[in-house]
């Protein structure tokens, strides 16, 4: 995931459908919280405040 950033210096100034297509596997969506899964196998959870 690193390396395809990397090759993509562009900033990004909206959202781009076809880079997160790219980048994630999955969402999933708890009361509490979201876990984001991408290709990479690499999980991200992110906590509601």
């Amino acid at each position: 995931m690193r390396d395809f950033l990397k090759s993509h210096s562009e900033e990004l100034e909206e959202y781009d459908e076809n880079l997160t297509r790219l980048l994630i596997e999955s969402i999933t969506v708890y009361e509490n919280r979201l876990i984001v899964e991408f290709k990479s196998g690499t999980q991200v959870e992110i906590k509601r405040k």
